[in-house]
């Protein structure tokens, strides 16, 4: 019998949070072309395509902010999420050569690595002791086919059965249906039983072909992207989903992307978080990029919050946009920030400049700054446990000097 994602328990939400939101909503004296959305978010009735562009145009980014808030702490309270993973990008070789993407190489270029199935075990064991998740994406290896991955997740569950795998865009999974001449749900069912939790979601980019045409042909299309993840959910395997804005698509065709996987979701009930990140240019080859500055950033992560109402969780992802501005994140709709990453490629290669040397307790730290109380929780969100920080060890009286 196929497996059925069911909504998990709550997924970290108040269970009242419906009529949390309404009073809250109601208390507040919105200004006058917020009150409409308001009224509908009270009800939780879904925004649509005028309501969103109201959002992005509106003058006010606080009050927008303000907005996207007043629903995550109706779910939430001042709940913000984390957890221990690592991220192991397994190779940079890739068949395609999409535009914004600066970790891709060939397979003759002398940076290029494909990391063995022992290779990988071997660095993954510097991390296991400290995570529960292993975070895996990368190129489209010309040689690996669905076989490589059921021997290496089936290494990583059975040598390590705390460590949770999420790994594999949708457009990996579509490249390993086509090496391996199965279908795509085939690759998924077969991942699954090898191991898979569940899927990162990245790969998304822009929902709409005409823009894919440009920054990423050749990758799987916007219908390919949501009919995998609407094969992936059936599997039982649940998925965050992504978002990259900042290249050259317009206001329009970022909320037409939120409402496809909101459109999904109602299906589904699949999609556990939405990542939105911008475009990072450095070393890239997409000079025509729009570029969004920190305040889009803000807005963006606000305007998701209350457009994708079906979607639990909103990540402020730190890899991308910097502690800055995740901890600001946590202040405009996003309840969560990712994890601990230790290691990550893909998006330092673009130009992120955020540490990747952060502990549990940093992470703590960022999330109290923001007001927020941290919890840390697993891959799939189904397990919550408040972060308590390590007892400080008493300094040790240093004997004083022999004069």
């Amino acid at each position: 019998m196929e497996a059925v994602l069911q909504p998990t328990p709550l997924a970290g939400e108040h269970e009242d949070w419906l009529h949390r939101l309404s009073a809250n909503l109601m208390e507040t004296d919105w200004s006058a072309p917020l009150r409409p959305i308001a009224d509908k978010l009270a009800i939780n009735a879904p925004l649509n395509l005028a309501d969103g562009l109201v959002l992005f145009n509106h003058p006010d980014l606080h009050e927008v902010g303000a907005l996207a808030n007043a629903v995550r702490e109706a779910r939430f309270g001042r709940q913000a999420f984390f957890n221990s993973n690592v991220h192991i990008n397994q190779t940079n070789i890739c068949v395609l050569a999409c535009r914004f993407c600066a970790f891709r190489r060939g397979p003759k270029a002398g940076d290029a690595y494909a990391m063995s199935v022992e290779e990988y075990m071997e660095d993954l064991s510097k991390y296991a002791h400290a995570i529960d998740e292993v975070h895996s994406v990368g190129g489209l290896h010309p040689e690996w086919g669905v076989e490589h991955y059921e021997d290496l997740f089936r290494r990583v569950s059975n040598e390590h059965p705390h460590i949770s795998i999420k790994a594999l865009t949708a457009v990996e999974i579509k490249h390993l249906g086509q090496r391996s001449s199965i279908s795509t749900y085939e690759v998924l069912q077969r991942l699954s039983r090898s191991g898979l939790t569940s899927l990162p979601g990245g790969g998304a980019e822009i929902l709409d072909d005409d823009v894919r045409a440009v920054i990423c042909n050749g990758k799987e299309s916007s219908q390919e992207y949501i009919q995998i993840h609407r094969e992936a959910h059936k599997a039982g395997l649940p998925s965050n989903c992504t978002m990259l804005f900042g290249t050259i698509e317009t206001l329009e065709q970022r909320l037409q992307h939120m409402i496809s996987l909101r459109s999904l979701n109602n299906e589904t009930r699949g999609f556990q978080c939405f990542v939105p990140y911008p475009f990072l240019p450095d070393d890239t080859r997409l000079p025509q990029a729009q570029l969004a500055t920190g305040t889009e950033v803000l807005r963006t992560i606000a305007v998701s919050r209350l457009m994708l109402n079906n979607i639990p969780h909103i990540k402020a992802y730190r890899m991308n946009i910097g502690d800055h501005l995740a901890e600001l994140g946590l202040q405009y709709g996003a309840d969560d920030i990712d994890g601990t990453v230790q290691k990550e490629s893909i998006m330092h290669l673009a130009g992120s400049t955020a540490p990747l040397n952060h502990d549990r307790a940093k992470l703590a730290r960022l999330i109290n700054d923001a007001g927020c109380t941290p919890v840390q929780r697993n891959t799939t969100y189904t397990a919550f446990e408040p972060y308590t920080p390590p007892p400080v060890q008493e300094r040790r009286s240093l004997p004083m000097a022999t004069l």
